[in-house]
């Protein structure tokens, strides 16, 4: 099964941004595995966001 690109750079660009990983390490990751990482970069993000 394959997915978009659009999907892919924004799973990349997204975990990129927040933990500051190098994009071979990304590309290397299964699916499954970078959506998990956006998943709990998400979280650690909204924790983190001052409520308002």
């Amino acid at each position: 099964m394959t997915y978009g690109a659009d999907q892919l750079h924004e799973e990349v660009s997204y975990i990129a941004y927040h933990l500051h990983w190098p994009l071979h390490e990304l590309l290397d990751l299964e699916h499954a595995d970078r959506r998990c990482y956006v998943q709990l970069v998400r979280r650690l993000v909204a924790r983190d966001q001052p409520e308002g």
